[in-house]
C-alpha cells in the first residue's frame, strides 16, 4: 500500500508560517507503472518523477542515491518501492528541508529539523551532504533567504562545506548553475550575506576569483535592496569597486551571466564613481559621461548609474541624483530639428548638437 507526503520547502515554509508556492510529494511504496496506470506522467527517463494527472504537481518516488563521480550529477539513483520514507529524506542537504507531511497532516521528522527551524538553525542531514556541491551554493542562498528570521549556519556544516572546498568539489559546478543560484541570492532581501557565506568556506575565491568583497561592497549590496528590486543593477553594485572594465567581464564569462547584466555592471564600474563628483564636473565631462552611458538611447541608464552610485554613498538624501537629473534634462532639451532647420547635415548636425547641450548646461550652471 503506497503512501504520499509532502516534503521539502513547502513543509518547511507551512511551518515557518511563509506563503507556500510549490509543493513537492514523494510516494513511498509505489513503481513507476502503478504512477503511470493512475494517468500520471513521467517526467525524463532515468528520474523517479511524475507529474500528477490534474494538478500538474511533481510526485517523486522516494529513492536513494550513490555517489558514481564527480560533481553534482555523478549519483545512482535506486527508487524501488522497498525504500523507506526515513531513506528518502536522509538523502537530502538541511534537516529544515527533510520533514514530511502525510495526508492527514501529522509531521514526520526524523532527523529534528522542526527543532533546527525553531532554532535558526542550517543544518546538513547527514554526511553524504558532501557529495553534492551544489548544496554550498543553496545553503549560501538559504542563509540570504531566512536571514532576516535569525537563521544562522551550524558551525559543522560551515566546517563540511569548507572541506568540500578544499577537496575542490565546486571546480565540477557548472557556470549555469553557478549563476541560477547566484540570480536568486540576489533577489532576496539580503543578497549579501550569500557572498558572505561563499567567503567563509572558501567558495567565493574560487567561483567568483575576480570578486574583492570588502566591507564597503558588503554594505552596498546590503542598502541596494531599500533602492532597487532590479538584480542587473544589484549586480552592479556587487561589480562596482572592481579594478577594471575586464575583471568585470572576465567574472560574467566565468558564471556566464545574461549580457543583460554585464552591460549595466561595466557601466557602474566604469562611471559609478563619477557620479558621487557630479558637481566637481565641468559641462563636457557632463555631456562626457551621458553619451558614454547611451542615455540618450537607453534614459533608464541614467538612473540605474544614479541607485549604483547611491549604495556606495551613505550622504542622505543623494543630491547628486537631483543634480544630474536636472543636468540631464537641460542637455535633453537641446532640439535636434531646430539644428537640422538650421541647414546643418550629416556628421555636422552631431558636432552641433554636441556644442549647443554644452553650452546648455554651461547657461544651466
Amino acid at each position: 500500500m503506497s503512501k504520499i507526503y509532502l516534503v521539502g520547502g513547502s513543509v518547511r515554509d507551512r511551518l515557518l508560517g511563509l506563503p507556500v508556492v510549490d509543493h513537492d510529494w514523494v510516494v513511498v511504496g509505489a513503481t513507476p507503472d502503478q504512477l503511470l496506470a493512475l494517468g500520471y506522467q513521467q517526467v525524463g527517463k532515468d528520474f523517479p518523477v511524475f507529474l500528477h494527472p490534474t494538478t500538474k504537481e511533481e510526485y517523486a518516488l522516494a529513492r536513494t542515491e550513490r555517489k558514481s563521480g564527480n560533481g553534482y550529477t555523478g549519483f545512482i539513483c535506486d527508487f524501488g518501492s522497498n525504500i523507506t520514507l526515513e531513506q528518502d529524506l536522509i538523502r537530502r542537504d538541511l534537516t529544515i528541508n527533510a520533514i514530511a507531511m502525510d495526508e492527514q497532516g501529522h509531521i514526520v521528522d526524523p532527523y529534528n529539523g522542526v527543532s533546527d527551524l525553531h532554532n535558526k538553525i542550517l543544518r546538513h542531514v547527514s554526511l553524504a551532504f558532501r557529495e553534492d556541491p551544489l548544496r554550498i551554493l543553496r545553503i549560501a542562498r538559504f542563509a540570504a533567504r531566512y536571514h532576516h528570521l535569525g537563521f544562522k549556519i551550524a558551525p559543522e556544516t560551515l566546517i563540511l562545506m569548507k572541506e568540500m572546498v578544499d577537496a575542490g568539489e565546486v571546480l565540477y559546478l557548472t557556470p549555469e548553475r553557478i549563476w541560477k543560484e547566484t540570480e536568486k541570492a540576489l533577489s532576496t532581501q539580503h543578497p549579501h550575506i550569500y557572498f558572505q557565506v561563499l567567503n567563509q568556506c572558501g567558495a567565493l575565491a574560487v567561483l567568483f576569483p575576480q570578486l574583492i568583497l570588502s566591507q564597503n561592497v558588503v554594505d552596498a549590496l546590503a542598502r541596494s535592496v531599500e533602492l532597487t528590486a532590479l538584480l542587473t543593477v544589484r549586480f552592479a553594485i556587487l561589480c562596482a569597486q572592481m579594478p577594471t572594465k575586464r575583471s568585470v567581464e572576465l567574472l560574467c564569462q566565468k558564471i556566464k551571466s545574461p549580457t543583460s547584466f554585464l552591460k549595466i555592471a561595466v557601466m557602474v564600474q566604469q562611471y559609478g564613481k563619477v557620479v558621487e563628483d557630479i558637481k566637481q564636473l565641468t559641462a563636457e565631462q557632463i555631456i562626457h559621461l551621458l553619451n558614454s552611458i547611451d542615455v540618450w538611447r537607453n534614459p533608464q541608464h541614467l538612473e540605474q548609474l544614479i541607485i549604483a552610485s547611491h549604495a556606495y554613498c551613505k550622504q542622505e538624501p543623494f543630491l547628486q541624483a537631483q543634480y544630474l537629473n536636472e543636468a540631464y534634462n537641460v542637455a535633453n532639451s537641446v532640439n535636434v530639428q531646430n539644428i537640422i532647420a538650421d541647414g546643418f547635415v550629416g556628421k555636422a548636425i552631431y558636432n552641433e548638437l554636441q556644442k549647443r547641450r554644452i553650452e546648455a548646461l554651461l547657461n544651466w550652471i
